[in-house]
């Protein structure tokens, strides 16, 4: 894992528990997007908040080519990302009165990943 995908992962993993706030991104409490826009900005990457411009601005990464610290996409309206962090695991904020937390990558709806740089 390169220092910068190790950096986002570990700021992810920092986030566990905050709970699940539509349209935000920190400190406190974040969204999907949210959390994966601060994540990757506290390794040096800037995107905006919103994962269909974030799942569009990197190279894609088919599943079996996953690595920490790429961002993971879900559904055909690419609606839902998180930051995969190996084993088959993501961290992500999954919906409202949830929290930040590692759950399985969504394989049935996984669509593609991208490799932040």
């Amino acid at each position: 894992m390169s220092g910068a995908a190790a950096t986002a992962v570990a700021f992810a993993r920092a986030q566990l528990g905050k709970p699940y706030v539509f349209a935000t991104a920190g400190p406190n409490s974040y969204d999907c997007s949210g959390l994966t826009m601060a994540a990757w900005r506290a390794a040096g990457v800037r995107m905006p908040h919103y994962s269909g411009a974030q799942a569009a601005m990197f190279p894609k990464v088919a599943w079996g080519q996953l690595q920490p610290g790429d961002i993971v996409v879900f559904y055909p309206d690419l609606h839902h990302v998180g930051i995969y962090i190996g084993g088959g695991q993501m961290i992500h904020a999954p919906q409202t009165g949830d929290v930040v937390k590692i759950a399985p990558a969504w394989r049935t709806t996984f669509q593609y990943g991208v490799r932040p740089r």
